[in-house]
This record gives C-alpha cells, sequence and structure tokens, in this order.
C-alpha cells in the first residue's frame, strides 16, 4: 500500500470519527447510569465533566469510581466526547498521559456492547457509565444529571 492511500485512509478514518449521525431530541438522550446500588440520584454537568476526565475518582460514600465506556464510534462515545470537548484522538492521549504520569491506573474500561456495560455494573460497584436513553436496562440505574433525567426539556447530554 502507497503512502498516499495510507494518507486517504488516515483521513476518511478521521471524518468518520468526526462524524455525529443527526438524531431527534428524544432519542439522543443519552442516560448517566450506574451500579443499582450506588446511592448517587443526581450528579452536576461539572461533576460528570470531573468523574469522566478521571479528575473525581470516588464517590461521595468512599466507593472507588470505575468508569465504563463504550468504543469508538458509538453515540455513547460522541457524547462523552462532546462533554469532555476532545476528539477522540485528544482522548485517547489525555488517558495514556493520565496512565503514563501514574495518575490514573488504567483507562476506562471500554466494552463493545450495551449487554457489557450492563456487566460491568454489576460487577464493579463504583461503575458509571453512558447510555442510550433507548438501551437502559433492567439493572441500569439512572441518575439526574442537574436535577433533570433523559427527556427533559434542557437535558445537556445528547
Amino acid at each position: 500500500m502507497g503512502a498516499k492511500s495510507i494518507t486517504t485512509l488516515l483521513l476518511l478514518g478521521l471524518a468518520i470519527l468526526s462524524f455525529t449521525p443527526p438524531a431527534t431530541a428524544q432519542d439522543s438522550d443519552v442516560a448517566v447510569v450506574v451500579s443499582s446500588g450506588n446511592p448517587a440520584t443526581n450528579i452536576s454537568l461539572g461533576d460528570s465533566r470531573k468523574i469522566f476526565a478521571g479528575t473525581k475518582r470516588s464517590w461521595p460514600d468512599g466507593q472507588r469510581i470505575k468508569l465504563v465506556t463504550r468504543g469508538p464510534g458509538c453515540m455513547e462515545r460522541l457524547v462523552l466526547l462532546r462533554l469532555l470537548a476532545m476528539s477522540e484522538i485528544e482522548y485517547k492521549r489525555y488517558w495514556t498521559g493520565q496512565v503514563f504520569r501514574g495518575e490514573a491506573d488504567a483507562e476506562p474500561l471500554t466494552v463493545p456492547s450495551v449487554g457489557m456495560q450492563k456487566e460491568a455494573l454489576t460487577l464493579f460497584p463504583g461503575a458509571i457509565s453512558l447510555v442510550n436513553v433507548r438501551d437502559v436496562k433492567p439493572g441500569m440505574k439512572v441518575i439526574k444529571v442537574d436535577g433533570m433525567l433523559p427527556g427533559a426539556a434542557g437535558y445537556p447530554l445528547h
């Protein structure tokens, strides 16, 4: 494969990563979900940024937070990147730096499916994740963001 072909593939890949598919407001809402035993019921948008950036590492009760994310290209990942104001490449570099500097033990757990998100929420009591509101399953506890649930006017995660 020639240099021109590789460059074309890289540019195509970057275009795909930056594409945000159109959706209706209701279908585009992403819920913040935690383990069913987590006492949290509400989180501020600012705290959600800190949590998903790995700078807030524990819940108010002292439970360690475990980040569970979806992979690149998923709607939930696009919402996560908007929340953190990062591109996919910046996000990967950010977490590589966090781990390299010892500021994080590992990158967030990335899972390929909603079923695996649900399983991770069961396995890790301090887990938190972003899930398309249509994909919320029994056992996933949806918490409010700035006092609002998905679907409410002004809900910030979509």
